[in-house]
């Protein structure tokens, strides 16, 4: 084993931290809220009470980050619908986070689209119409939420358009550097497979088709390699080649290499159609893949 595929191998396999404890919290001392008034969070699940209670999905992040990453699912999901008001006094409450980390948190979920803010009107919930679906945080929100099965779809249909046209480009791009990580790539995958190493395989994965999307030299198909590499986070079911260790998708890589060292993009191309449709699922939602 190489040893870049030994080093990658042994961070997979590291354990997250960095929840904060609820000591830890930085409280505000908001004033209660008025007796006659309904607050927003009723109904909402008594777990999200507080911000560090919750460990799955939120490591790491910090309070701001938690916040953000809780108020962004329950928009994504629909707990908090359009044009809901957000009352920072009492998301400060509910949550038992200060000020600061509420109006941050806000600030984040507006630049996404999620939220607007207007003097005299406040901070509302926006149409989904208004939201950057693009954005990261919302693709993994919408995949783990109501809306998964149209998100996946949609992802899928969007790697569609992108990556073959990438692997394409990419044969005519001689970067020794860049082809020789895909191949190590590669390497990683095959090892990470043989041990039963999903995690690991994945993460390979993820970079190899990243690095596909940047050697491609088209830096409008570069900005979109995150949603891409998003779509490999969060595919989750029989959709692609790319959903599970398996010896076609290791193979199909395999045959991109092999394509881009020749500068072969016609090669290149038909090795990521076949990688898209290696389960027979996929074909409901795309064109079987045409040979050259």
């Amino acid at each position: 084993m190489s040893t870049l595929a030994h080093t990658m191998m042994t961070a997979a396999r590291s354990a997250d931290s960095g929840l904060a404890a609820p000591g830890e919290l930085d409280r505000y001392p908001y004033a209660e809220a008025p007796a006659d008034r309904s607050p927003i969070w009723d109904g909402v699940d008594a777990d999200l009470g507080r911000v560090g209670r919750r460990a799955t999905g939120s490591r790491g992040r910090g309070l701001h980050g938690q916040l953000v990453q809780q108020l962004g699912q329950m928009i994504v999901s629909g707990d908090l619908g359009a044009d809901r008001p957000l009352v920072p006094e009492e998301i400060g409450q509910r949550f038992e986070v200060s000020r600061t980390v509420v109006r941050e948190s806000l600030r984040v979920l507006e630049a996404k689209g999620l939220v607007s803010a207007r003097p005299n009107v406040g901070t509302r919930v926006r149409p989904v119409s208004d939201w950057n679906l693009l954005d990261p945080d919302i693709i993994e929100w919408r995949a783990f939420g109501p809306q998964r099965d149209d998100q996946r779809r949609e992802l899928t249909e969007l790697r569609w358009t992108i990556e073959p046209l990438a692997a394409r480009l990419a044969a005519g791009h001689g970067r020794e550097d860049v082809q020789q990580r895909l191949s190590d790539m590669v390497e990683i995958m095959g090892h990470a497979m043989a041990q039963g190493d999903a995690l690991t395989y994945s993460r390979a994965d993820a970079e190899f088709h990243t690095l596909l999307i940047q050697l491609a030299g088209n830096r409008m198909l570069e900005h979109l390699s995150g949603i891409v590499s998003s779509a490999l986070q969060v595919s989750g079911g029989p959709a692609t080649g790319c959903d599970r260790p398996n010896e076609a998708s290791l193979a199909h890589h395999a045959r991109m290499v092999d394509a881009l060292a020749a500068g072969d993009g016609a090669g290149a191309e038909s090795a990521m159609r076949q990688l898209l449709t290696v389960h027979p699922e996929v074909e409901r939602v795309v064109p079987a893949p045409r040979e050259h």
